[in-house]
């Protein structure tokens, strides 16, 4: 299960490299260039590879078999590692806010627009890619680490595009403050993610029941069961991580003995 044939250290590992890749490109162009909003992005590619290296680690941990210290497996980790990016995401969003107000007081000019132009198309295209994969395994493995990962490569795609837009703006009109503005609309939308993803952790790690859908299938699965049960009561549930954790007390036929009672649990 933690081999390099695992999907979803796979998948891990492969945003990690292209994370890295954009990192250093849009670094390249932010910094030749004077960008703003580049710049930004740039930091929202750094956070990548932080947060795909966190989830690495933590996906690696999560599906260790339980043992006796965790009787109940280590499937918080991945809801830890979703709660350390949403907080890391917060400090960046806040960030970018403070720097874009800063240079919107100062009224900076941009230079090599055609870089940035370019460096966010193509940022835009491989984070869809990444998405794409990202989303596709976490709905298979039911990771949420995962699923953070790509919610967080998806909203580069658009603040991608939006960034490409204000800056062919700043090129045709002329409007450098455009730059600055633009990143503090990415920035909002970002910190608004981002409250959602700690919301999502905090639910986890305070074991708040499964939602009534799943409820009602494991209700389904248990009046189901051929046995000579008389009901069942108690039914507790949780989540930790991708597992799905529940307890419940099976109400056995008076006529059972013990023994019989043993079997079907």
């Amino acid at each position: 299960m933690l081999g390099i044939d695992n999907p979803k250290l796979l998948a891990a590992i492969f945003s990690i490299c292209c994370a890295l890749l954009l990192a250093i490109v849009k670094l390249i162009v932010a910094i030749t260039s004077g960008s703003m909003a580049v710049m930004a992005s740039a930091i929202d590619s750094l956070l990548d590879i932080l947060m795909s290296g966190v989830n690495f680690m933590a996906i690696r941990h999560a599906e260790q078999p339980p043992d006796q210290s965790h009787p109940f497996g280590h499937g918080k980790f991945e809801t830890l590692a979703t709660l350390f990016q949403a907080l890391v995401i917060t400090a960046s969003g806040g960030w970018i806010i403070y720097e874009s107000v800063l240079r919107l007081s100062q009224n900076n000019q941009l230079e090599s627009i055609d870089q940035g132009i370019g460096v966010l198309a193509f940022s835009a295209i491989i984070s869809w890619l990444i998405a794409r994969n990202l989303s596709k395994v976490a709905k298979q493995t039911d990771s949420s680490a995962l699923a953070a990962d790509s919610l967080h490569f998806s909203m580069d795609i658009y603040s991608n595009l939006g960034l490409m837009a204000g800056l062919f703006m700043v090129r045709w009109f002329d409007i450098h403050w455009l730059d600055s503005a633009l990143s503090i609309v990415v920035a909002s939308y970002i910190l608004y993610k981002a409250l959602q993803l700690i919301k999502r952790s905090l639910t986890d790690i305070l074991d708040h029941e499964l939602p009534d859908d799943i409820q009602q299938k494991i209700h389904q699965l248990i009046c189901t069961h051929e046995g000579p049960l008389a009901g069942y009561h108690g039914l507790l549930t949780r989540r930790a991580g991708y597992l799905k954790i529940m307890d419940f007390h099976l109400e056995g036929c008076k006529a059972m003995t013990v023994a019989e009672a043993h079997k079907l649990t």
